[in-house]
Parts: structure tokens; sequence; C-alpha cells
């Protein structure tokens, strides 16, 4: 079936040498900085980076008042390991002002993510570095991540990988199977779970979200995955109303080449 070749045999394969010479190429002898949460997208990011600069990537973990003690060990041990520089940048004292502000753990959320951008671009000025994001396309396609918080980098390795592919090269590569195993989450706040905010499992979404890329109509994506009609509607809208989250900005055509349409580094 085309879903498993897609999904689960070819890119695997072939994206662990490609990811690792688009950083080289574009980290040209610079360091790099990625926020380390000890969860398996920014782990797999951390492992691809360091292979292609080996001694120039920093790993930096920001925990505050609600974050996980383990996520912190896992992002440590695992740094420790392979001889990343890591370092942990409590942002707690960023975060409180907000708490008496917001009871909402959504809104709250948000901030912690562009506090974590802010604090990442800042030891990357100071290091003249650049920072490698670590969103997958499961994320950006459904518009999964905060707006110049964790969808903020200079470049995103594994941005043209499902979920479920970062989840296969993990394993290919030999991440900690506990890295692996752990419930998605954004870390956000205590409980919170990807999946349950997107009211669906991965898997059955990155079957959906392939089908859309193959410009499938939503009656096929239905009868070839077996996911409800419903639900397929429902994955095509998410994609549709945060187009405006994957362009840096939008700019209207008056000239003969426009920034971010046809004048494109």
């Amino acid at each position: 079936m085309i879903y498993a070749y897609m999904l689960e045999i070819q890119l695997p394969l072939l994206a662990e040498e490609t990811i690792v010479e688009f950083i080289k190429s574009f980290l040209n002898g610079k360091k790099g900085i990625i926020g380390m949460s000890g969860g398996i997208d920014s782990t797999l990011v951390a492992y691809l980076a360091n292979k292609a600069a080996p001694g120039k990537i920093i790993g930096i973990h920001m925990p505050e008042i609600e974050s996980s003690n383990d996520d912190e060990k896992d992002a440590r041990e695992f740094a420790e390991k392979i001889g990343i520089d890591f370092r942990v940048f409590n942002i707690e004292k960023f975060i409180s002002p907000f708490r008496e502000i917001y009871n909402d753990r959504k809104i709250l959320g948000n901030i912690k993510a562009r506090i974590r951008m802010v604090v990442l671009y800042s030891i990357a000025n100071k290091e003249n570095a650049l920072v490698i994001g670590a969103s997958n396309k499961s994320e950006l396609l459904t518009g999964y991540f905060t707006k110049y918080g964790d969808g903020a980098s200079d470049l995103m390795p594994i941005g043209d990988l499902y979920k479920t592919q970062v989840k296969l090269l993990a394993r290919k590569v030999g991440l900690p199977e506990k890295v692996i195993n752990k419930v998605p989450t954004a870390g956000l706040w205590p409980g919170q779970r990807d999946e349950d905010e997107l009211g669906i499992d991965y898997f059955t979404l990155d079957k959906v979200l392939y089908g859309i890329e193959l410009l499938m109509d939503d009656l096929r994506i239905s009868e070839e995955t077996g996911v409800n009609l419903e639900t397929v509607n429902r994955i095509r809208k998410m994609v549709e109303i945060s187009r405006h989250k994957r362009v840096l900005i939008y700019i209207p055509k008056v000239s003969i080449r426009t920034v971010g349409l046809d004048f494109r580094e």
C-alpha cells in the first residue's frame, strides 16, 4: 500500500543523510542552538545536528515550575552521551508575572513557547549561532505549534518528516527507547498531550495528511485510510486555517518580484 511505502519505509531510509547534509551546509561552520525538551523530536534533531557539526551544538533545557524533572534528566543524559554542550536555563521568573494576569492554560502555554524562543535567540546572539527548530511535518501542517514560539527557528531539519516517520527514524539511528516511547507532549502544562488536543492519534493523522499531500479528495482519503469522512474534513480544515502560521509574512504583490513569493533566497 502506498501509505506504508511512504510513511514506514522510503523516507526514514533516505532522510538521515539528507538532513545531516542540510544542517551541515546551513550552519557552515557556525554553532547550532537547540531547545532540548527531552522528547523525541528535539532529541532526534540534536542527534542529527551533532552528527552534522560535532562539537558545535548547544542543547538548552528550559524548565519552569510545571516542568517534569524526568524530561530534564533524559535530555541531559542524551546530550552528555553524544557530547553536546548541555545547559539549563530556568524560565519561571519570566513566566510568573503572566501567571498573575492570565488564568488560561492555553494562553500561558503560548507565552511559555515564546519565552523559550526569546531565550534560544538570546543565546544564539551571544554565541553567534543559529537556532535549530524541532517541529515535524504533522505539527506544521495542522498548525499545532506556537507562531513565533516553537515555530520560530533558522532551520527546521525534521519539518518534512511526519511524526510517524520521526519515530521510525529515531529508532533507526538508535535513540533511547524511553524517549521514543514517551507520550507526545509540548510540556506546556501538566498532563498536556498532543493527541488529546489534536483529537486524533498521530499514525491516523499522518495517513490523512499524506492523502492531502497527494492531492486526494476527502472521500478518497476516507476510503483508502478507513478514517471517517467527518474527521478527514476536520483535518483538512486545520491545514487550511493554519496556513498563516507556516509563512513568515504575507505580502500583497504589487511589484515585479516580491519577497517570500517570487523573490526567494
